[in-house]
């Protein structure tokens, strides 16, 4: 990757709705190689897709909980829960850690009544659970806003 791939980068995370023209004229190419670049880069996995943003009190999910999770730490317990976590849609985000906590979830519901009933009915029954930590998000201080991409370096 160079300098150009890198801005192409930063550009997209900015606005990844930028058309190619616009794009271009932001890196400073022409349109077709530009849109070469791009192609090249998601053929080569470096950019992995598009999403909108979307406002979490927008769809019902504005109560968030950083939950950490303790599994018994064998290889087929640990699998058959991080399988069981891709059946649960209120869990937005989920890492495996070293050390304890083994596990860290961020969880996206209505209320506190909802992410209690999520608690009793599904967190606490997967499998090889020892153990769950509720944070709950007071405010949100930094959003995600894409991966750092240096262009000044290379």
């Amino acid at each position: 990757m160079d300098r150009i791939d890198l801005h192409i980068l930063r550009e997209l995370q900015n606005d990844g709705r930028l058309s190619n023209q616009e794009l271009a004229q932001r890196v400073g190419l022409s349109p077709s190689p530009c849109l070469r670049r791009v192609r090249q880069l998601e053929q080569d996995g470096v950019i992995r897709g598009y999403r909108a943003i979307i406002d979490p009190e927008a769809v019902g999910r504005g109560f968030e909980v950083l939950v950490s999770v303790e599994v018994r730490r064998d290889r087929e317990t640990v699998e058959a829960f991080e399988e069981a976590l891709q059946d649960v849609p209120d869990v937005i985000e989920a890492y495996r850690l070293f050390g304890s906590p083994g596990c860290l979830l961020r969880i996206a519901v209505a209320d506190l009544a909802a992410y209690e009933r999520l608690w009793i009915e599904r967190l606490t029954t997967l499998a090889g659970v020892t153990e769950v930590n509720s944070q709950i998000i007071m405010k949100r201080i930094k959003e995600p806003k894409g991966m750092p991409v240096d262009v000044r370096g290379v």
